[in-house]
This record gives C-alpha cells, sequence and structure tokens, in this order.
C-alpha cells in the first residue's frame, strides 16, 4: 500500500498555471510561485494541473511539463506536491500517472470522467482502480466536483469500500457544496484515516468572494486576483476562458485594498495591465 511521508492535511494550494499574454505556459514564475505560497503564505502542499491550473485545457505534453516544473521547484521546500492526472481518456490519466510517479511526485488525483460518464458507482471505481495501477507506489486520491463532471455519485457512497478495491486509495479532495455528504464522509471513516480535503474556497474570506461573485468569477478571475495579491504575473487564461476585464481588476484591488489584503503588496513591472 501506498504510504506518504505524512497525511496530507492542512491547507493545499491548488495551483495557477501561469500563462503568458500569447497563452503559453509561463515557466519562468514556478520558483518565484513556490517561494511566495511557502514563505509568505505558509503553504507547503500543492494540488497541480486540476481546475484552478486549467489541466484539462493543457495537452499531455504540457501538462508533464508544468508537473515536472512544479516537482523541480519544490525540491526541499514543498511537502507534498499532489498531481491531478484526470483525463477523459484512460489511456491519458495512466500515462500522466505514470510519469507523476516517474519524476518523484507525491500523491495524484484523479477526477471523474465527465463526457462518457460513469453511471454508478462500481463503474467510476473501475476507471479509478486503472489509472491508480499505473503508479502503484503514490498515494491515490479522488478530485470529487460534480457540479463540472456532472457526475453525482456522492462522495460517501464511493469511500465505502473503495480500498479494498484500490489499494493505494488515501483520501479525496471534495468540491461541493453538499455538506451533508462531506460530513458521512469525515463521520463514516475516522477509522480509515483519510485525508478528506475540503475544497470550496468560497466559504473563506466571504466578504471578498461574495464582492467578486456578484461581478462575476471564476478561473480568469482568480488568475487576475492572484496576480494582485502575490505580484507574480500569471497572466490570462487559455481559450474557451476570456482573460479578466479591467472593469472587474479595478473593482478587484479597491475591495481588496479596502480588506488590507494589499496593504503592501504591489504589482511588479506592470504585469497585470499587460494583459488586462
Amino acid at each position: 500500500m501506498a504510504s506518504p511521508k505524512k497525511k496530507l492535511q492542512g491547507l493545499v494550494a491548488a495551483t495557477i498555471t501561469p500563462m503568458t499574454e500569447h497563452g503559453e505556459i509561463n515557466f519562468s514564475v514556478i520558483g518565484q510561485y513556490v517561494d511566495y505560497l511557502v514563505k509568505e503564505q505558509g503553504v507547503k502542499s500543492i494540488f497541480v494541473n486540476g481546475t484552478t491550473g486549467e489541466g484539462l485545457s493543457l495537452s499531455v505534453s504540457e501538462r508533464r511539463q508544468v508537473a515536472e516544473e512544479w516537482v523541480t521547484q519544490g525540491q526541499n521546500k514543498l511537502d507534498q506536491v499532489v498531481i491531478h492526472v484526470g483525463a477523459l481518456s484512460l489511456k491519458e490519466s495512466q500515462e500522466l500517472a505514470r510519469h507523476a510517479a516517474e519524476i518523484g511526485a507525491d500523491g495524484i488525483a484523479v477526477i471523474a470522467p465527465f463526457f462518457l460518464k460513469p453511471w454508478n458507482k462500481d463503474v467510476l471505481i473501475n476507471f479509478l482502480k486503472e489509472v491508480a495501477a499505473a503508479a502503484p507506489a503514490l498515494p491515490f486520491y479522488y478530485y470529487h466536483i460534480p457540479a463540472l463532471t456532472g457526475v453525482k455519485i456522492r462522495a460517501e457512497e464511493l469511500l465505502d469500500g473503495i480500498q479494498e478495491k484500490i489499494p493505494t486509495f488515501q483520501g479525496l479532495k471534495f468540491s461541493d457544496t453538499n455538506l451533508l455528504d462531506f460530513g458521512q464522509c469525515v463521520d463514516q471513516n475516522r477509522q480509515r484515516q483519510f485525508a478528506l480535503l475540503f475544497g470550496v474556497d468560497e466559504f473563506y474570506i466571504q466578504r471578498f468572494i461574495n464582492f467578486v461573485f456578484k461581478l462575476g468569477f471564476g478561473v480568469s478571475q482568480t488568475k487576475a486576483i492572484m496576480t494582485l495579491v502575490s505580484g507574480i504575473p500569471m497572466g490570462p487564461p487559455r481559450l474557451p476562458l476570456q482573460k479578466a476585464s479591467r472593469e472587474f481588476i479595478a473593482a478587484a484591488e479597491v475591495k481588496l485594498k479596502s480588506l488590507d489584503f494589499l496593504s503592501s503588496t504591489e504589482l511588479k513591472d506592470g504585469s497585470l495591465e499587460s494583459w488586462s
């Protein structure tokens, strides 16, 4: 059975994939990003190539390169680097899982396939099992985000008996607002010591989140806000997503300052204006 260096817990940053104004990956700032997370935010575990990282908008080659860069830059700085390897194709998912093991990642996670969907728990577990088997030495996590996948199988149902079928299973990232389902996951799996990570950020910094939701909020806006807060140029998203508007950026900056999130932070080299 896979055994992580220590249980994945606490704050785990879902990393953004920085891009240039032309939509190419900006690898040059990932080292700076690592230092920002560790030194300024005290975050030492990360989740790479997930929703926030636009993982499913990247090619397999790009996903491999992004994973490699985070593992390399995080060496001796980060505690755990978990790579999301989910894909619509089982073969691609397995390729990414094997690659994550080869580069020294600390775990892999998989989203449910969302075009030709698994219609019940057993079908989903069969898919996950095949991906996990491609990296048998790595802890395996399920990425539960039904609002995007359309796969409505409850996490609590999925966890029942899953480790008997997937020995490397260590927990899940729960990105849903069904707190009853999440509560049952916690209550019924206390003895198994699963890592149960709650991934709905909207329950934090609520005044700001409520404000930006009214303006329209998603991955594009997250990249703009992260650029404002960190000073690291995260760039625009990749199509079909559209970059955040100047109006959104200006309003978000004013609100962040009013909440003291930008009290001493300034943008570097006009990094936001270059693509807004």
